[in-house]
């Protein structure tokens, strides 16, 4: 895919409402779709699986398949998607920064 500016590509792998804020609950540590879902109570599982199979396809997030009955998936930050760690910093910076200034007025 050919992009005009290079943030049309970081905006292809963590755009959304939902990839950035699973990428935030996954910084925390590796999580099952069921932690995830509670920790996301408005997001369908429908979208959930969805925005994780295109993380998954970014490379951003590890999928692992327990073969156990039932089935355990856990899934985790890939190295690649540690190196987002800088760019979701600034963003909860940035959020925390703009509630304050809502906060105040």
């Amino acid at each position: 895919m050919a992009y005009n500016i290079p943030v049309e590509a970081t905006l292809d792998v963590i755009g959304g409402k939902w990839k950035v804020v699973i990428m935030c609950h996954l910084i925390k540590g590796e999580k099952r779709t069921s932690e995830l879902k509670k920790l996301m109570p408005t997001i369908t599982q429908k979208m959930l699986t969805q925005q994780l199979r295109e993380l998954e396809h970014d490379g951003v997030v590890n999928r692992m398949v327990f073969d156990q009955v039932p089935p355990k998936v856990i899934y985790s930050l890939t190295e690649y998607g540690w190196s987002l760690r800088p760019i979701l910093d600034a963003m909860c910076a940035w959020g925390e920064h703009h509630i304050e200034v809502i906060e105040e007025n």
